[in-house]
């Protein structure tokens, strides 16, 4: 009788541990009228053979439920990453969906949902708003992974993250990661097996669980989600950088004009947001023998093509270091002033009308402007940091492109709407700080960001 009990307790015990869970995520990646993308990380198995996942999505007002295709989960080779097509998809309705492994429901310890796109073109002019949330630099501190103050203890760069409560109260149509949405340490970087545990490690963070479960994401990287501090184009692992990027972020597209990195665009109604690369491309610092390029000639013809063909009322260019400031960071475009000067003239020359730039990486937040002859200004938002430090020197913070009175050294999100009808439509940009009280707020009516005359 013993031994029949000590038998049943050890089965029972290798189901228990066969049984695979959600390591971290979902993550409601890229959303459309019909078809989304959900990635999920599971836990590796004691049982032989690969895990099959798949995703069942069920309409809320229909009750109509929907199974996506088997998702064969990898250990291996992605850490248990898996990605799901949605296909069955309809504009304009909301969909709770379940992780679903073995036949069994894993738990999720969040609400998991999405809304897909609403159709608007062609239905009048009552236009939806659009609700969109930006940030960048999160940093989840990590015990044993943290560098050392002065008087030798270990100390985290992160912050309290209430911030994310914030964002989800909110309620945006997809939020934005302008970069530094991990961030490598030193053990990290030097291996693909590093990148993976630390690009785990941040998304498994509980106080984001139910913004990436519900809201969709979009993603680009700067340096410390790229590799390492100031990481440009002879960063020799970015090829599993970008591998790792792909595995964790569902974003629409990866790289244009048959080049790989993670440059891709999406659309919310009448706003259109352009999500550039700003590292793999990168050229280093010290080179002394060539212009100094950030993004690349294949990008930045990509860029102004897709402006050029973009129906979009508000076009916004998202990219990690800041385009318009002067500072002496030297991380940001100001490094790069003829690839800058050549995004604007093309702008100019293309009359191409709404552009808005969009940016984080320098730790505090402001609004940039720059003035063109005979048109409308280029203006540049920049949101930073959502959970990392803060930037303290005055130094770094110079930028003679700045709007007075828009600078903010505090924890921050940026917020903006788009209303109105059609022909009238405004963009209303806000900073928001940690508890979700608006900073400061200013109004781009359609007809300030079209050429003037």
């Amino acid at each position: 009788m013993i031994n029949y009990i000590v038998a049943c307790l050890l089965a029972a015990t290798s189901v228990a541990v066969s049984q695979p869970f959600v390591v971290s995520g979902p993550t409601v990646g890229h959303v459309d009228m019909r078809g989304a993308s959900i990635a999920v990380q599971i836990s590796c198995t004691s049982e032989p053979g690969l895990t099959p996942v798949v995703i069942r999505y069920t309409d809320i007002v229909s009750s109509k439920t929907y199974t996506t295709p088997t998702v064969n989960a990898d250990c291996l080779g992605n850490g248990g990453c898996l990605t799901f097509t949605l296909d069955s998809v309809e504009p304009g309705k909301t969909y709770t969906y379940d992780i679903v492994a073995r036949g069994e429901v894993l738990r999720v310890p969040v609400p998991a949902r999405f809304t897909s796109r609403s159709m608007f073109r062609y239905r009048g002019n009552d236009w939806p708003t659009v609700n969109l949330a930006f940030g960048s630099c999160h940093y989840v501190n990590e015990a044993g992974y943290e560098r050392f103050d002065s008087t030798g203890k270990e100390k985290g760069y992160g912050t309290e993250t209430e911030i994310f409560d914030a964002i989800v109260r909110r309620k945006p149509d997809a939020m934005i990661w302008l970069g530094d949405n991990v961030y490598l340490r030193d053990p990290d970087w030097g291996s693909r097996s590093g990148i993976m545990k630390r690009y785990s490690h941040a998304r498994a963070h509980t106080r984001t669980r139910e913004l990436f479960a519900t809201v969709p994401n979009y993603a680009i990287w700067d340096d410390h989600d790229y590799g390492p501090n100031d990481a440009d184009r002879s960063y020799v692992l970015k090829d599993d950088a970008l591998d790792v990027f792909k595995l964790f972020w569902p974003n629409p597209s990866y790289g244009v004009g048959g080049k790989p990195g993670i440059t891709t665009s999406f659309e919310v109604a009448d706003v259109q947001v352009f999500l550039l690369d700003d590292r793999y491309y990168r050229s280093s610092n010290d080179r002394q023998n060539e212009p100094k390029s950030i993004l690349g000639e294949h990008q930045v013809e990509w860029l102004i093509d897709a402006l050029s063909s973009s129906r979009a009322t508000f076009k916004i260019v998202a990219v990690g270091s800041q385009f318009l400031s002067d500072n002496k960071r030297r991380e940001g475009f100001e490094r790069s002033p003829e690839e800058r000067k050549k995004i604007v003239d093309l702008i100019t020359q293309n009359n191409i009308q709404g552009v808005i730039f969009m940016s984080g990486d320098v730790h505090f937040a402001e609004l940039s402007r720059m003035d063109r002859d005979g048109t409308y200004p280029i203006y540049e938002i920049t949101s930073s940091p959502l959970s990392a430090g803060l930037n303290s020197s005055p130094i770094y913070r110079a930028n003679t492109f700045a709007v007075p009175g828009t600078e903010y050294v505090g924890h921050n999100f940026g917020h903006i709407t788009v209303s109105g009808v059609r022909g009238k439509r405004v963009l209303t940009v806000r900073i928001v700080d940690a508890k979700g009280k608006d900073v400061w707020t200013r109004d781009f009516q359609e007809s300030e960001l079209r050429k003037k005359g």
